[in-house]
């Protein structure tokens, strides 16, 4: 799998959590790539853990929390 393939399935995973209501809670960073703890707190609480292993996927995540867009994701599956 190329590069870019492996980052977009890593942009593909942490879209469909944002858009399913998640929001990121925390990020440990370590040798092994980026542990991003997503939670919710509707419908049920739940908690998932996702690895992201790409350099462009941890650029991702951060730019998503940075800008807001994870509120922009959640306000279009209310509509």
């Amino acid at each position: 799998m190329s590069a870019y393939e492996e980052f977009a399935k890593e942009r593909q995973e942490v879209d469909e959590l944002l858009f399913k209501g998640y929001r990121v809670a925390g990020i440990l960073e370590d040798l092994d790539g980026a542990h991003i703890t997503f939670a919710r707190s509707e419908p049920a609480p739940a908690a998932v853990e996702l690895l992201l292993l790409t350099a462009d996927g941890r650029k991702y995540v951060t730019t998503v929390l940075l800008s807001g867009r994870a509120a922009d994701v959640q306000s279009t599956a209310v509509l």
